[in-house]
């Protein structure tokens, strides 16, 4: 079975397409041998931050106009297609990067900072995965002859988090999410939220980078099974606004399987239903799916930004052992 876009070329053919603009030096840094523990050098850190041990790839630095147009055209059939979610709302993720490098931020923000790789060589037999990160976002597609076998670990975050201007245009990415998770906060009720809520604090994401395999052996929170049909709607909805991000076909297989899990999956927050200040945190735990969201104080813009998360329990890395 292959993942086809609208003019039914699939997702290799893309990523050939791609490669196929690049230099022979170019190339032999996109394309690695496929490997775990390559994949598993993902980061929410900008790439200045973690050299020399950083992600693997090529880096977006040394790409043409015309290299960039193929990269999102990859992106493009590889992700979601909806507004501020998949290809979009990457673009305006580069965006805001840039418009952090505009204001003066350090340690490499831009996007030249970030880095794409194949992990074997893009085919629609075999396997295969896809890279692309940076400050702030982790994109890790595993196909499997054709065949998007694991979406996940996808980290994305952003700053700054209220509306900017890039080249005329209005962006403010991840506020899909966003409002998703807090309309089913603002939906629970008293017991529900009493039930719902988990002491501490919570600084961060606790499935962040080098945490694979590390989930927590029970569910905190209130269970789907103890909500409404509406609540288990809004539920459903938060949950596809992470899922979303990958191609329609895919993301309607997933999201097949987290709705029959439903009854088990577990919603928890931190801080206020509000989910409007630094120390606010939410959790969605099931059997298969993991989802984080954590605001943080601002780096280099005022007002408190995300991190998030989304991972499969099963088929975190396309279901490989990390």
């Amino acid at each position: 079975m292959v993942i086809r876009n609208r003019a039914d070329v699939s997702v290799a053919g893309h990523a050939l397409a791609f490669a196929a603009t690049l230099s022979g030096r170019q190339r032999s840094e996109l394309v690695r041998d496929y490997s775990v523990a390559d994949a598993r050098r993902w980061s929410n850190y900008p790439e200045a931050v973690l050299a020399p041990n950083g992600r693997v790839g090529l880096s977006t630095a040394t790409l043409s106009e015309r290299q960039w147009a193929a990269l999102h055209a990859l992106l493009a059939v590889a992700m979601g297609a909806g507004e501020d979610q998949g290809h979009d709302e990457v673009r305006q993720h580069l965006a805001a990067d840039d418009h952090l490098l505009a204001l003066g931020g350090r340690h490499g923000y831009g996007r030249g900072n970030f880095r794409v790789a194949y992990l074997g060589e893009p085919s629609d037999s075999g396997r295969w995965r896809l890279q692309f990160g940076g400050h702030h976002l982790a994109i890790s597609l595993t196909y499997g002859d054709g065949l998007l076998v694991g979406a996940t670990p996808a980290f994305r975050g952003i700053e700054p988090f209220t509306p900017f201007v890039h080249d005329g245009v209005v962006c403010q990415p991840g506020r899909r999410k966003h409002a998703a998770l807090a309309a089913v906060l603002s939906s629970l009720r008293e017991s529900h939220v009493v039930t719902a809520r988990v002491s501490g604090r919570h600084p961060d994401i606790v499935m962040g980078p080098g945490r694979d395999r590390r989930f927590p052996r029970s569910a905190a929170g209130i269970a789907g099974a103890a909500l409404d049909s509406w609540q288990r709607t809004l539920l459903l909805e938060a949950i596809a606004a992470f899922v979303r991000d990958v191609d329609e076909a895919s993301a309607d297989r997933i999201l097949s399987r987290y709705t029959d899990e439903l009854d088990a999956t577990c919603l928890a927050f931190g801080g206020s239903v509000a989910l409007g200040s630094a120390g606010d945190y939410v959790r969605i735990d099931g059997p298969s799916v993991w989802i984080e969201y954590s605001l943080h104080d601002g780096i280099v813009c005022a007002g408190p930004h995300p991190h998030s998360v989304w991972r499969d329990k099963r088929t975190d890395y396309g279901g490989v052992p990390a």
